[in-house]
């Protein structure tokens, strides 16, 4: 489940509110699609006390997905500059 919508959803049921799309989605830090938040609804409602139980994700594991998408921007990058260097050298 998508860490942002996570914690919308722990962030509801702490207060005893019941989870909707619309209050999800008024609970989000940042934008997140509609399909994910429907998901994340979805399975709440298939388990709300395994939902509930979840822990809310570390600092730790963003910075690690963070790093992720980083590393993948650095190998389009270098990509980028080997069709530029063969686009120049062309013309």
């Amino acid at each position: 489940m998508d860490p942002i919508v996570l914690d919308a959803l722990l962030s509801l049921i702490s207060e005893g509110k019941t989870p909707t799309v619309a209050t999800t989605k008024s609970r989000l830090k940042s934008p997140v699609p509609m399909p994910t938040i429907i998901a994340g609804i979805a399975a709440y409602k298939q388990d709300p006390e395994g939902v509930a139980k979840l822990d809310k994700p570390s600092f730790g594991t963003t910075a690690k997905v963070d790093l992720v998408h980083q590393s993948q921007l650095d190998r389009i990058e270098a990509k980028l500059d080997k069709l530029l260097a063969l686009l120049e050298k062309d013309a």
